[in-house]
């Protein structure tokens, strides 16, 4: 019998907490402004500037004044992810005559991620492909490893052509993304990637995607790139890192440079070929992994296996 009451207790507590989201949604006690006003965010003076120190910096890696540059954000303990990238997409240092650097974005980890055989130190020492600052690395400082992304390209490869900023879990077609580049009439405020367009704020209870109003009060983003890999100039890398010190850092780093981009009056370049990014995973085709740019929520193992596949001989079959 109380097992019974105990049941209908939380069935009835879980339709009140449908109900009262449901309402929370509907008619928020906050007022929600229709269109975005960007002095919202924007501070005249540089308050926001950001003064983590750089504990790995590679700041000699552009010498060379390489055309592309791929930052991939990665955990301290996602080793296999980026050795998985060393020995695939990232392995090849000159693609159609230009040459690419991959490098990977790290914040400080825990005392047991600290703790793992392989130390990020030694990673770096092994491979010097490791950029880090002292901020601790966590979903909620994304941001903050953004924002280290733009300040590195501004202050230490500011020389090169362009910079993509994309993931660990991201199957990358390198080659592809050189070649489109290359084919590209880019201007200085060329920027791509997957386009998200009137996407709106999120104000249930699920954390990782929840945004209060007092953070973003109006009613959609304003157009960005999703954080799976975008592509930009590195002359309109600059100018967003500068005004980076003047916006407050925000939950999601695609929203947060889309918001840099907003107040800057940069639009977006949509590519004419869809078949190019994907956000969502697609399941694997040899065509269409030989066609396209990138391509979200791969694992290590499925990055080899994937990237094995597409740059084998055997597969130099014709597709349509």
């Amino acid at each position: 019998m109380a097992m019974k009451y105990l049941k209908s207790f939380v069935y009835g507590l879980t339709v009140v907490s449908v109900i009262l989201m449901a309402w929370y949604v509907a008619f928020p006690s906050h007022t929600v402004m229709e269109h975005i006003d960007w002095l919202y965010f924007y501070k005249h003076e540089p308050v926001y500037k950001q003064t983590f120190l750089f504990t790995l910096r590679e700041r000699l890696k552009c010498k060379d004044n390489p055309f592309l540059v791929i930052l991939v954000s990665s955990r301290p303990s996602n080793v296999k992810a980026r050795q998985a990238i060393r020995i695939t997409w990232g392995s090849q240092r000159s693609w159609w005559g230009k040459q690419v650097l991959t490098l990977f974005l790290l914040g400080k980890g825990t005392e047991k991620e600290d703790a793992r055989a392989l130390s990020v130190e030694d990673e770096s020492i092994l491979y010097g492909d490791i950029i880090q600052q002292d901020f601790l690395d966590t979903y909620r400082n994304l941001t903050l490893k953004t924002i280290m992304a733009f300040r590195w390209v501004t202050e230490f490869c500011s020389s090169a052509q362009y910079v993509m900023k994309t993931d660990d879990d991201v199957f990358i077609n390198t080659g592809n993304l050189v070649k489109f580049l290359l084919n590209t009439n880019a201007s200085e405020n060329f920027m791509t990637g997957y386009p998200l367009i009137e996407n709106y704020p999120y104000r249930g209870f699920y954390w990782k995607s929840y945004i209060s109003y007092d953070e973003y009060p109006f009613k959609v983003y304003p157009p960005y790139w999703s954080g799976l890999g975008y592509v930009l100039d590195v002359r309109l890398a600059r100018r967003v890192y500068k005004m980076m010190s003047h916006v407050k850092p925000f939950k999601f780093e695609d929203v947060y440079v889309g918001i840099c981009l907003g107040i800057l009056g940069v639009k977006l370049f949509v590519p004419d070929d869809v078949e190019l990014f994907f956000l969502y995973r697609i399941r694997f085709d040899i065509c269409k992994y030989k066609h396209l740019i990138a391509a979200h929520a791969i694992s290590p193992q499925e990055i080899i296996i994937f990237w094995q596949t597409v740059t084998r001989e055997s597969t130099s079959l014709p597709c349509h």
